[in-house]
């Protein structure tokens, strides 16, 4: 398993036709260039913030399908590749492997709470079935299970292609866990908090920021690479005061439908959620309000960012 992931990768929304019925490939594509023109190491399709809930088996296939081929190896493609149902999961992973996918990203059994024993037994058959990286990801206040740094230390030493982690617990302090008890051989990705999981030994972050403002949040972890653990904080700081915008009398994962307004006022249209969650239409003056309350500190974090020198140590 030679691939190595690192730095801020984003964690994508999937791109919708204006009426939700179908994925649009055109705007998919637009905007995969533009993170790539932002020097995104990676992106993640199919995870919380892309609505896999929401995606048609035809859809994963297309998706994934002209992810791969328009990024022609540009930079590296994440997919989401979990299921409640281990069966679908092992498809789920083949499928995206034959593609020509990076990676996986594979959250635990959601909603049946199981035990570590049939985690364990799950990621074995989504494990054996491919052969590139698998990125466990935790994040208990969706999967309703909390993976223990024990759980993920046997997971480490039963799985070679099992070497990363989305550490989304909100408990920084697992950061440092895993890493001991892996002896380092897992690579953390935050979940949150990037500088502090930076600073207990994780190699890089899950960046829904990505979704509007790639170059800043790519930057925070050149800075962090580089040393300048003051600048990344100030990156981090501002991408958080957005957040607090987002979060004020919406839902945990209310985001979605404000990342894709963010994205379509950059220039790159994604259309809206699909349902349950949201829509930004549905919010009123009070999104609008909040949206052009955003775009004024996105234009401030633009202004910082043109007068830094960018560290050129990026960790290939």
């Amino acid at each position: 398993m030679s691939k190595t992931f690192h730095g801020c990768y984003t964690v994508a929304v999937t791109p919708f036709t204006d009426d939700g019925s179908d994925i649009c490939l055109d705007s998919l594509k637009a905007f995969l260039d533009w993170q790539i023109a932002c020097e995104v190491p990676g992106v993640i399709l199919l995870g919380t913030t892309g609505e896999f809930l929401t995606i048609s088996e035809d859809e994963r296939y297309r998706l994934v399908e002209a992810a791969v081929s328009h990024v022609n190896g540009r930079m590296d493609v994440l997919v989401g590749s979990m299921n409640a149902y281990t069966p679908k999961a092992v498809q789920f992973s083949r499928e995206a492997e034959k593609l020509g996918a990076d990676g996986l990203m594979v959250i635990p059994p959601y909603y049946y709470t199981p035990t570590d024993d049939e985690i364990f037994e799950y990621y074995k058959a989504v494990s054996e079935a491919v052969s590139i990286p698998i990125m466990l990801y935790n994040n208990p206040f969706t999967s309703n299970i909390d993976m223990s740094a024990d759980l993920v230390a046997r997971l480490t030493r039963a799985f070679d292609n099992v070497r990363y982690i989305k550490e989304a617990s909100m408990d920084v302090g697992r950061v440092f866990e895993i890493v001991r008890k892996t002896d380092g051989v897992m690579n953390v990705f935050a979940g949150e908090r990037p500088v502090e999981c930076f600073l207990l030994g994780a190699v890089g972050y899950v960046n829904p920021y990505g979704n509007y403002i790639p170059y800043a949040t790519t930057r925070m972890w050149d800075f962090l690479d580089g040393g300048d653990i003051e600048t990344a904080l100030h990156i981090q700081e501002k991408a958080h005061e957005i957040n607090e915008v987002i979060a004020e009398g919406h839902p945990r994962y209310g985001h979605q439908c404000y990342s894709k307004a963010l994205a379509a006022a950059a220039g790159y249209p994604m259309g809206d959620v699909r349902r349950p969650l949201t829509r930004f239409d549905q919010l009123g003056p009070e999104g609008i309000e909040r949206r052009e309350k955003i775009l004024a500190m996105m234009q401030r974090l633009d202004e910082f960012m043109n007068g830094l020198k960018v560290p050129s140590n990026r960790t290939a």
